[in-house]
């Protein structure tokens, strides 16, 4: 009996798999053009040698970054929160979307200090706690740029100072409502679902 159990082990141990080497190290710079030099944003045609050897020629978008603010008024309701909405246009899309407030990051712009600038503009609001809730890259296949999400509590109301393109409608929607709307598909900006599924987790977790 002893001699097959000890069979059974050998045998298992032989047949187990190792689980796969991490990849480590950077790529390889072989040559980079600027393509295009717009007022948000460059791209540029990079050839490189990544990790594993291969050479591959890469469009990047390269970009200072992106704030995202998730406001939260509790001030009525604590266990159902209102969380501050936009809605507006998207080209890209060719639809307007619901999203959370954002803006772009300046090149030696702190990133908290964009966020606390960004809501001021987009929605006049401001907030007395700041929380980073995520950092995130938005579509690493083609896209340099990283997303910081950050949660804002203790809010006042102000006077929005939007520019002159944009044309934002200010909401205000309840926590339960946006969930709803995200588990029914009805929210489609990448950037509100990650924001909206981190709250609810640190919110269940009671960390927030």
């Amino acid at each position: 009996m002893a001699t097959k159990t000890t069979a059974i082990k050998k045998s298992v141990k032989t047949t187990a798999k190792k689980a796969p080497a991490k990849r480590t190290g950077k790529a390889k710079l072989l040559d980079q053009k600027l393509a295009y030099d717009g007022p948000l944003f460059k791209v540029w045609s990079e050839t490189v040698k990544e990790p594993g050897g291969v050479v591959s020629q890469r469009d990047i978008i390269r970009h200072n970054g992106s704030v995202v603010i998730l406001a939260v008024d509790d001030r009525t309701n604590k266990r159902d929160p209102f969380i501050i909405m936009e809605r507006q246009y998207r080209q890209a899309a060719q639809q307007f979307l619901l999203e959370l407030p954002a803006g772009r990051r300046e090149a030696d712009e702190k990133p908290l200090a964009a966020a606390k600038r960004e809501m001021i503009e987009e929605t006049g609001y401001r907030a007395k706690k700041w929380r980073k809730l995520v950092r995130y890259y938005a579509s690493p296949g083609f896209l340099g740029e990283w997303m910081e999400i950050f949660l804002a509590t203790e809010l006042t109301e102000g006077v929005a100072q939007p520019e002159e393109d944009e044309k934002i409608e200010i909401l205000r929607i309840r926590l339960s409502e946006l969930l709803k709307m995200r588990n029914e598909g009805r929210i489609h900006d990448g950037k509100t679902i990650i924001g909206l599924s981190v709250y609810e987790a640190l919110r269940r977790a009671g960390t927030v």
